[in-house]
């Protein structure tokens, strides 16, 4: 009997925090689904990953992408609230090397802190660095908790962003694991599809609210569950 990789655990975790007592793993065999809820609810896991739609040269996306986005989006919140009562979208285009975070750091805070202290602030880039530039958009349509606020980031290598990229790897999932278990469909009342999301690491609040305004999946699954790899009880639904 096989038993359960790490992907199915975290979603058998995430299962089990949503109150779910009768879980049972692949209960027809190695066949769909992989698990199964309450014996109607039957569950297909999958990894949310780039690397599974694209060439290796996209492994960047994990291994440089995501670390910089928060990185940087954990710069944006250290910038503190608005002087001016004005929030402002960022925006950053990077394309590899990308100089070191020690010494990358103090340039872009110190071309934020210039920013927050201009008489005229409009669209414009703020810093540039070795493999980077980061950019200030356009003013937010409401004053949020902090100046700065995250928009996105290009790839110029991979030829996408983060929500970019999320979408269309939840896309190319759905539409993957749909013709998967089409044959077995019939079998049970319901079918969910769950990703444990390498790319976005479930995202932030504010990230969840940009998704849903810019992104619209259409798929066949009753609820897709984007959850977070490092902590079961971090998800969102599409």
């Amino acid at each position: 009997m096989t038993q359960m990789d790490a992907t199915e655990k975290h979603v058998h975790n995430h299962l089990a925090y949503l109150g779910y007592k009768d879980i049972v793993y692949e209960p027809d065999g190695n066949v769909p689904p992989d698990l199964l809820v309450d014996g109607k609810i039957a569950i297909e896991v999958r990894r949310l990953n780039q690397n599974h739609f694209v060439d290796d040269n996209a492994k960047g996306l994990e291994e440089l992408a995501i670390p910089l986005w928060k990185n940087i989006k954990k710069l944006l919140e250290k910038m503190g609230p608005p002087p001016k009562e004005e929030s402002w979208f960022v925006h950053f285009r990077f394309t590899r090397p990308v100089e070191a975070w020690k010494t990358l750091e103090p340039k872009l805070r110190a071309g934020l802190t210039n920013f927050m202290s201009s008489p005229n602030q409009e669209r414009q880039i703020v810093a540039e660095a070795e493999g980077i530039e980061l950019e200030v958009i356009c003013r937010a349509s409401k004053v949020h908790s902090t100046m700065f606020l995250l928009a996105g980031c290009s790839d110029q290598e991979s030829g996408g962003w983060l929500l970019a990229e999320m979408e269309a790897n939840i896309r190319h999932c759905a539409s993957e694991k749909a013709r998967k278990i089409e044959k077995f469909k019939l079998k049970y009342s319901q079918w969910w599809l769950a990703l444990v999301d390498h790319i976005g690491y479930g995202l932030d609040d504010f990230d969840r609210e940009l998704f849903r305004d810019q992104v619209s999946i259409q798929h066949e699954w009753d609820k897709i569950l984007i959850i977070d790899p490092r902590d079961h009880t971090r998800w969102f639904e599409i």
